[in-house]
């Protein structure tokens, strides 16, 4: 069962293109030995291989993407040619060569979607949702693997950058710490020096009952 549009010609005036609408592999191959473009298109845009993709002839398939047959090619409609494919042989080379399964086309079609309307059997249908299921999984376990990767390398900064300033020298350490916001010994000495001098211009001493030098602020010590 084919899987060109009704609306389209069987026909064409371009040799390759007819070929592969025929499954003639060996007219094929001469064709695309003697020179022929393999990317040539029809006037949808389609190439050989959308042609032989869509007849489910696997073996024209694979004979273009040996002679450089770009498997990422779009028609004008943005379809590769796993949109217009309904052949579990077709399909399985399509994917293993690296044709994307989940691809959209303009409209925001998958080729499961497509296949779909079109009525293809039920094996293709499976197949097409195993390999989406399979996509999915894939980009959910690369996320995730991603994600690992991040938080271990951004673990593994924090331990290297620990570990660098606890070996480093003496003075290292002082400055790492002084820029932390830790407290300057010599701060402290500077504090207590004005705390001195404070409690030196604000206490007169005068001459005690015994005639000792007293504080004129309360002396706890003092008997009454």
């Amino acid at each position: 069962m084919s899987y060109v549009f009704v609306n389209d010609s069987s026909q064409t005036n371009v040799p390759l293109l007819q070929a592969c609408i025929d499954g003639d592999f060996n007219y094929s191959k001469r064709l695309l030995e003697s020179g022929f473009d393999p990317n040539i298109r029809d006037n949808r845009g389609r190439t050989g291989l959308h042609l032989a993709a869509a007849r489910g002839n696997v073996d024209i398939c694979q004979l273009l993407h040996k002679f450089g047959a770009d498997l990422l090619a779009t028609d004008y409609q943005g379809n590769t040619a796993l949109h217009l494919c309904g052949h579990v042989d077709t399909i399985q080379f399509l994917v293993s060569n690296g044709l994307k399964i989940d691809i959209c086309n303009h409209q925001g079609a998958t080729p499961l979607v497509l296949a779909k309307r079109r009525g293809v059997n039920k094996d293709v249908i499976r197949l097409l949702e195993s390999l989406e299921e399979q996509e999915v999984k894939g980009f959910n376990r690369g996320t995730h693997s991603k994600l690992e990767t991040m938080q271990t390398a951004e673990s593994e900064s924090c331990l290297t950058r620990a570990h660098g300033t606890l070996q480093a020298p003496s003075h290292q350490l002082h400055q790492h710490l002084l820029g932390q916001g830790a407290f300057k010994p010599r701060d402290l000495f500077r504090d207590r020096e004005k705390e001195n001098a404070w409690a030196h211009n604000c206490c007169a001493v005068q001459p005690g009952s015994h005639g000792e030098g007293e504080c004129a602020f309360f002396n706890p010590l003092r008997s009454f």
